[in-house]
């Protein structure tokens, strides 16, 4: 079963979201979406400056089986991206929470959020 973390937000999707102390929030992909994807090659980050929308495909995720958009759970400016993921993309497989991707300041949230409850609900649905 996937790892599905209490203190974050979900989309249907497989994003994360989660808030900081200084108010922004850091985004990523669960663990549920590293797995289905697989081992994990490459990831196209967008720049740092850039305005993004709720639900539009930010980054792309490219795995041996795959590449998939990664969407956005918040509209706003992104503030920073993980450049580590250039070099070192399988980090996400390794630690999908703990492997970011980007960072969003003065954000909106999607209505479209799920609580950890909730995600893990529509995660024993798909299966």
């Amino acid at each position: 079963m996937s790892k599905v973390l209490e203190e974050l937000k979900y989309l249907e999707t497989h994003e994360w979201i989660r808030e900081e102390d200084d108010g922004t929030y850091t985004v990523g992909i669960s663990d549920y979406a590293q797995d289905a994807l697989g081992d994990i090659v490459y990831v196209n980050l967008p720049e740092a400056g850039e305005e993004i929308q709720e639900g539009d495909s930010f980054a792309e995720v490219e795995s041996v089986k795959s590449v998939s958009d990664v969407y956005s759970p918040a509209s706003g400016e992104i503030l920073e991206v993980n450049e580590n993921l250039m070099d070192e993309p399988e980090r996400i497989n390794q630690d999908p929470y703990g492997a970011w991707i980007i960072r969003i300041g003065n954000a909106e949230l999607s209505d479209k959020l799920m609580n950890s409850t909730e995600y893990e609900e529509f995660l024993e649905n798909e299966a």
